[in-house]
Order: structure tokens, then sequence, then C-alpha cells
């Protein structure tokens, strides 16, 4: 089926139409969940492991869970992925990850809860996101690429084995699909002691199933098409850039997987908002001061450069096949957040969680 639709419409337009597909599961199943690294982060800083933390640990389960189980069955192959097959930088993780996260907690979200909330009329987290992916552009190709570059090449680590979690650790992919299923029925179960509702809980595990399907549907076409196709899942910051850039200065946006991904989950959250009627109009107030969203923005456009990805393409998308460099990065993000957040504390910015 795939060979056939790659001969009739050609890699870039069965590419977008994956991420299409694949940014509308994520889009309408992220903002029903309410999942948000952030939420989960300001829970455990504020010594509260609730609902939020649940949702997100639900869906991380649930996409390694997914995409370790596509490798056991012999359906992808993460090894041609970048988070694993090229250089990384261990320096970009830890710096870039401690700046994402303290950014997302002055943003009020990472860059996917920001495009999902943009869905639903939120306008200081549409204006947040623009900044954000203006700064990430800069930072990948612009003026501020040279500074990304030198903090990157502080520490660098090989690609192949050497970048595998899984190879230091000496387990298959079946033992961390089943340890991972362990660890989506521990989340489970605290969900349900925190009285998460059932359609929450069945959208975050759909959040996580949808990073597998965007590593099994980009690694399919890849290995169906006679062209070099690069295998990736769900991540935001890289191809919001893309998009934003390609159509300020293209006549005709170049068509790939992040190019459909991106207005996907736009859409997926917009009609899921509108379905369960949560779509309102929000605006900068005196509570939500514009300057403190700028600089989460700054910081989150730029670390999620210097990190590889974002709290979803690099925490999720490539904790799930197991780079180091992405677990560092996630790691790096929480402690990032969690100091962020103790500090508006007790500069009396934001209150501790009920």
């Amino acid at each position: 089926m795939i060979e056939a639709l790659l001969d009739r419409y050609g890699d870039g337009t069965v590419l977008a139409f994956a991420g299409v597909l694949t940014g509308l599961v994520f889009g309408a199943a992220a903002q029903h969940s309410r999942f948000c690294l952030r939420a989960a982060t300001v829970e455990v800083t504020d010594g509260v492991l609730g609902p939020r933390l649940a949702i997100w640990l639900i869906a991380f389960s649930a996409a390694v869970l997914s995409v370790q189980a596509f490798v056991a069955a012999g359906w992808f192959d993460p090894s041609q992925s970048r988070q694993l097959a090229t250089t990384g930088s261990l320096s970009g993780a830890i710096i870039g990850g401690g700046m994402f996260g303290c950014g997302m907690i002055l943003a009020r979200g990472c860059a996917s809860r920001l495009l999902v909330l943009s869905a639903t009329g939120n306008l200081r987290a549409l204006l947040t996101g623009l900044v954000l992916t203006i700064v990430a552009q800069m930072s990948l190709r612009g003026a501020l690429s040279p500074l990304r570059e030198t903090l990157a090449n502080l520490w660098t680590i090989d690609g192949g084995s050497t970048r595998d979690l899984l190879s230091h650790l000496r387990l298959t992919s079946g033992a961390a699909a089943v340890l991972s299923a362990v660890a989506l029925g521990v989340s489970l179960w605290l969900g349900r002691r925190h009285t998460v509702q059932a359609s929450h809980t069945i959208a975050a595990v759909i959040v996580g199933g949808a990073i597998g399907l965007g590593w099994l549907l980009t690694y399919a076409i890849a290995e169906t098409s006679f062209g070099v196709v690069p295998i990736s899942s769900v991540t935001f910051t890289g191809p919001s850039a893309d998009t934003l850039m390609g159509l300020v200065n293209n006549r005709a946006l170049p068509l790939s997987f992040g190019i459909g991904l991106v207005p996907g989950v736009f859409v997926g959250a917009a009609l899921m908002a509108l379905a369960t009627r949560e779509a309102r109009i929000e605006r900068f107030g005196p509570k939500t001061p514009m300057e403190r969203y700028l600089i989460g923005a700054v910081l989150m456009g730029f670390g999620s450069m210097l990190a590889g990805g974002c709290a979803v393409g690099a925490g999720m998308s490539g904790g799930a096949v197991f780079a180091v460099t992405a677990w560092i990065a996630v790691t790096c993000m929480w402690l990032g957040a969690m100091a962020t957040h103790r500090a508006t504390r007790i500069a009396g910015i934001t209150r501790p969680v009920a």
C-alpha cells in the first residue's frame, strides 16, 4: 500500500500525510488528557504525586512500550534515527535541557503544550509559541547558531552503540517493553488513585501511542522509498521553525513529516476543544505578565535546539528509542523546571499545588 502511495504521490506528500495523521491523534489526545510536563514537574516540586504526574507517566510509559514493542516485533529499527546514529552532545543535553525546563515554567507550558493551547484560543500561548519558534530558528541557522555550536561541542558522544542506552544496560527491546509495561501499570494505578477520569487516562495512552505511530510510519516510508527519507517521530521546535520559515520565505512549502505534523496537532487539538466546549479566548493580564512568558520562550527556543529537541521530541520520541542524550536532556528538563518553580515560589510569583 505504501509503495503504491509513494509511486502516485511522491515521498514528500506521503510523509506530510503521515505527519498530519500523527498530529491529529497527538493533538486531540494531548488536549483532552491535559498532558503537560510542566504541570507534572510543578506537582513533584510541591511534594504532590498527583494526577498531572500520573498523566505524564502514563503517556511516557505508553510511548516507550509502543516503540520498543515495534522494535521487538521487527516492525521498526531505530538504529538509523538521528537520535542514535549521529554524534550527540552531552553538554547540549545538560545545558539545553536545563534551560528548556526553566523556560517552560516561566511560559507555563512546553513547546507542545503551547501549540495545543494555541488551538483552543489561548493568545498567550500563540504569541509565546511564535517567539519560541523564531528563537529556535535563530539558534539553528541564525545569529545564535555559533553560540549553540560552541556549547554543543563542549562534550560530545559518538553515534551508534555509544549513544544507545539499552546497549549500555545490556537490555533487549523485549525486556525494555516488559519494563515499560510494568511502569505503565504503576502509572495507571497512580492515575486511578487520584481519580483521573477514564477518558483522560485513555487519551494519555493515545498520546504515547502517537509517538510510536510516528516512528512506525516514517520507518515504513523510508524502507519503501528509493530516496533517502529520515525517520522521525513527534517533535515540535524544529518542525515549527521549518513551517514558519517556509511560510515566510517560500511560495510552496517543501513537504515533510514535520510540515504535516504541526498543523495536524493544531487541528486535532482545536477539534477536541470544540467538541468538549473548552475553546475560549485567553489573553495576557495582571497575573500573566507578558515579559515572563517571553523570557520563557527565549529559553525554550534556544534550549530545545541545544538539547536536540523539546520535551516531546527529546524527552519522549528520543527517550522511547533509549537515546542516552534524550534521557539526560529530559532529566535536566525536570531538574531545571523544579529548580525554577521552587525559586518562583520563594519569590512569591507562584503558589504551591493544592
